[in-house]
């Protein structure tokens, strides 16, 4: 174990210095752990999360040839257009569909999706493209946290817990609302004064005509059209017993073929880059899985709340949160699992012996504060979360550089405000109006 650490620790180090490029960092750490014989090779690779790699490549190869229709550019238009080249406006209105968006696709989708729509708009108004981008993907997290399938750890915890499409509904979505008003407030008080452009800009926007944007019509309907029936795969995935990643690869390569695209330039503009990036990561993390890091620090800080419910659904909540900034919340949301389960069975927290009154009143509040925790947790940090990772890639791509610290002045803010809020949702919720 201590070798994962401290492998991870200088990989981290490297990451947040910027010292060395960070996918040079994450490739290097994966490689020393396997050579120090830190996690098994075959182990290692088990833990790269095939679908998230899969549903990247394809959505990236798709968004690509949309991209070159000029789709984006006059989604740009049109939406600056509706908001009257209003800033705050403009800001909100992203926010809101990118978090609508997360709810019902992935959150990796949905930002591989509205970032090129964000950097666009934010470029015809000279708006602060890095600030507009970090926000939108915070938002893709907290609004992916309202669903069963808006966010990976939502996915694996309905899948081991058996809790349905609508119980997450109708649990978390409020929560996830009020979260968003508070962030919306925030945003207007503390930001609405810099958000700012030229009226000259604003003119020239108003002016401008959407449909002059688009550069191939006929190509563009294809590829809508195909986009639209990937869309209707990841919807019902679950049904099809088909992984979201295979639907986005299937899709990719049907939208190269009928729309007469060339596939090795689809290829070439994949980020690469931010592929082997996450393939190290999710190794350097698998090492200290492998090592049962995580489990040994769940029960630790389980074990300081003596068996009382309320105190262990907070830490259950703040402790999945920090582990997910830091480890990101697909490994952290496997390891705290069998501990939730233990805690739901354990005879301290047993009421009365009733098996459903278990259900109901102890079960509930520890995976709704888990599934809160580690969504809102991956918030925290730049690599807390695949999305994040995948926005400042973007951004680079684009010339744009969100380093680690420009990125905490907006998320630490956002993640603590939104884990504040989810402590007395769970609080006025479970234990004032559905008391023990």
């Amino acid at each position: 174990m201590l070798v994962s650490i401290f492998v991870f620790v200088i990989v981290y180090a490297l990451m947040i210095t910027e010292k060395l490029d960070r996918t040079a960092a994450a490739v290097f750490g994966a490689a020393a752990v396997l050579l120090l014989h830190g996690v098994p090779y075959e182990e290692a690779l088990a833990h790269i999360d095939l679908d998230v790699i899969l549903l990247l490549i394809g959505m990236m190869m798709s968004v690509d040839i949309l991209a070159q229709t000029g789709l984006f550019e006059w989604v740009a238009i049109y939406i600056a257009q509706r908001a009257r080249g209003n800033p705050l406006v403009i800001l909100l209105g992203l926010l809101s569909a990118t978090a609508l968006l997360s709810a019902f696709l992935d959150n990796v989708t949905t930002v591989v999706l509205m970032a090129p729509v964000t950097i666009l708009i934010t470029q015809i108004l000279e708006l602060p493209t890095v600030s507009f981008l970090t926000l939108s993907v915070l938002f893709s997290n907290i609004g992916g946290t309202a669903t069963l399938i808006g966010d990976p750890p939502n996915i694996i915890i309905g899948a081991r817990s058996g809790l349905s499409f609508n119980a997450f509904l109708l649990h978390l979505t409020p929560a996830v609302l009020l979260c968003m008003g508070a962030v919306f407030i925030g945003i207007f008080v503390l930001k609405g004064n810099t958000f700012k452009t030229s009226p000259a800009l604003r003119t020239r926007i108003m002016k401008a005509s959407p449909s002059k944007a688009i550069l191939d019509p006929r190509r563009l309907k294809r590829g809508l059209l195909v986009f639209f029936c990937i869309l209707v795969g990841f919807s019902a995935s679950r049904f099809l017993g088909v992984q979201p990643g295979i639907i986005a690869i299937a899709g990719g390569f049907c939208m190269v073929l009928l729309t007469r695209s060339d596939l090795r330039s689809a290829l070439i503009k994949v980020e690469w880059e931010t592929i082997l990036f996450l393939m190290g990561l999710f190794m350097l993390v698998g090492a200290l899985e492998h090592n049962g890091l995580f489990e040994q620090v769940a029960r630790f800080v389980f074990g300081l709340t003596q068996g009382h419910l309320f105190a262990t659904t907070l830490l259950v909540l703040w402790c999945s949160a920090l582990l997910s900034a830091f480890f990101g919340n697909i490994p952290v949301v496997i390891a705290m699992i069998p501990l939730v389960n233990s805690i739901i069975t354990s005879t301290q927290l047993e009421i009365n012996g009733d098996p459903q009154v278990m259900a109901a009143f102890v079960a509930g509040p520890l995976w709704w504060s888990l599934a809160l925790g580690a969504c809102f947790g991956g918030n925290g940090t730049l690599y807390g979360a695949a999305a994040n990772v995948v926005v400042s890639q973007i951004a680079k791509h684009n010339g744009y550089r969100i380093a680690f610290v420009d990125f905490l002045r907006f998320s630490v803010p956002v993640t603590l405000l939104t884990l504040v809020i989810s402590s007395l949702y769970i609080y006025l919720r479970y234990f004032i109006f559905s008391p023990l």
